[in-house]
């Protein structure tokens, strides 16, 4: 079964654009590191909110991948930005379109 996490963050305002291209940097990195799926959205009701979806093999490649190097720095780049205001969910990925 594969492990899925739904989060948001809120950026100060006017860092949501610079937020967004930190985290849409590096696909080919997380495919390595065992990442299904990353998607990143705007909120329509919140122009300081991101939303994140992702899918990993494990909740263990999900762990090990905020220890890259690569990862440790974006979020450090990121971090000033936000407010820290976050919200995440684990879930265990059943299935669905898109999902084997």
């Amino acid at each position: 079964m594969a492990f899925g996490y739904i989060g948001s963050m809120r950026t100060k305002p006017g860092h949501r654009d610079e937020v967004v291209a930190i985290l849409t940097r590096g696909e080919d990195g997380l495919r390595a590191a065992g990442c299904r799926l990353y998607a990143v959205g705007l909120d329509p009701e919140d122009q300081d909110k991101i939303w994140i979806s992702e899918i990993w093999e494990s909740a263990q490649h999900h762990a090990e991948s905020l220890q890259l190097p690569e990862t440790k720095a974006a979020i450090a780049e990121a971090m000033p930005m936000l407010t820290g205001e976050f919200s995440g969910q684990r879930v265990e990925i059943v299935g669905g379109l898109g999902v084997s």
